[in-house]
């Protein structure tokens, strides 16, 4: 099976799910696509597409968001997964549904909200202090869940071994 890890990341915490999925992953050779480097991505390739991003403001990036819009009725073909990495726990929920598409998230194996990371070495002054303002939180924090990480894996094993 071969499998695109396709995604956006701003300071890291969504690629390091990226690689955290595709390193568990059983017998798949795993691709890794961050659209900002990489937006036109050949879908025929692969036999599953996992999408990540995270939310910023409200708002998942515009490279993920593009991606969807234009290739849709594509991915509503293929075996797909989506994760969302997000530090705002009482609004993840209606996060990720402003970040997928119903039609996707009804069509994914799995759905997975993942936790986030505040990475404050690799924010501007402005990024650290909206952290701050909004979230109390003052320092690099990490609430990556593993177990929630673990189920997408186990949902995408379980539907390429039928």
């Amino acid at each position: 099976m071969k499998t695109a890890i396709i995604f956006t990341t701003n300071h890291g915490a969504t690629e390091k799910v990226a690689h955290l999925i595709g390193e568990t992953l059983k017998n798949n050779s795993v691709e890794y696509f961050n659209l900002k480097n990489n937006p036109k991505i050949d879908l025929a390739d692969f036999d599953t597409i996992v999408i990540g991003s995270s939310i910023h403001a409200g708002k998942n990036q515009s490279e993920v968001r593009k991606f969807i819009k234009n290739d849709t009725l594509k991915l509503l073909q293929m075996k797909i997964a989506l994760y969302l990495c997000c530090m705002n726990q009482p609004q993840e929920q209606a996060e990720f549904e402003i970040a997928y598409p119903e039609l996707l998230r009804k069509h994914s194996v799995y759905n997975a909200i993942v936790g986030g990371e505040y990475a404050f070495e690799k924010m501007n002054f402005i990024e650290k202090f909206l952290v701050r303002k909004i979230s109390g939180v003052s320092s690099t924090t990490s609430k990556l869940r593993y177990t929630e990480i673990n189920n997408l894996v186990n949902s995408i094993d379980n539907e390429n071994s039928i």
